[in-house]
């Protein structure tokens, strides 16, 4: 420990630090080229957070297990929080912000409508889900919809209207 610590008084950084150092990376986000200058092992949460301060995306559990930062990749429903930046580099991201797709106008319309939403903080990962779920399966069965969904959590069990306005973001896609 007094070897790290007066490696760091005298300005001269460890060999894990310097793995940590930012390096750029380019990708595109909601359609638009951006570059981040993060340590690549940075969760990628925090790059779309606090690097390029698109705040839709929440942090809920930090393990994959809750849904709240559900992001696309490439088309994929992703858990943010455990993907390092350079798993990013030279692809499309989807936020929340950017999911204008017709599934996505579709359920953020039915979600409005159905009146989703208690508190909403799960509600972009719900979303990103969902929009993944129909990119997929543009007709998906009660038993899709929950396989689907499953590991998107929603502490004020909004399940049911969830599952409601994804049969109406069906419809409504398919005018």
């Amino acid at each position: 420990m007094g070897v790290w610590l007066s490696r760091l008084a005298l300005g001269k950084a460890s060999s894990a630090y310097d793995r940590r150092k930012a390096r750029v990376i380019e990708f595109q986000l909601n359609g638009k080229l951006v570059t981040a200058n993060s340590p690549a092992d940075t969760p990628l949460l925090w790059v779309i957070r606090d690097e390029l301060k698109l705040k839709g995306t929440k942090f809920g559990c930090g393990i994959a297990m809750c849904g709240a930062c559900t992001v696309h990749l490439d088309g994929i429903a992703l858990r943010s929080c455990v993907t390092r930046l350079s798993a990013v580099a030279n692809k499309s991201m989807t936020t929340i912000e950017g999911l204008d797709s017709k599934e996505g106008q579709a359920l953020k319309a039915a979600w409005v409508s159905e009146q989703v939403p208690q508190c909403g903080y799960c509600q972009s990962g719900q979303l990103m889900q969902a929009a993944n779920l129909l990119a997929d399966n543009s007709n998906p069965s009660d038993d899709d919809i929950t396989a689907a969904m499953n590991g998107n959590l929603c502490r004020c069990m909004a399940y049911s209207r969830i599952r409601k306005a994804i049969k109406a973001a069906v419809n409504g896609a398919k005018n």
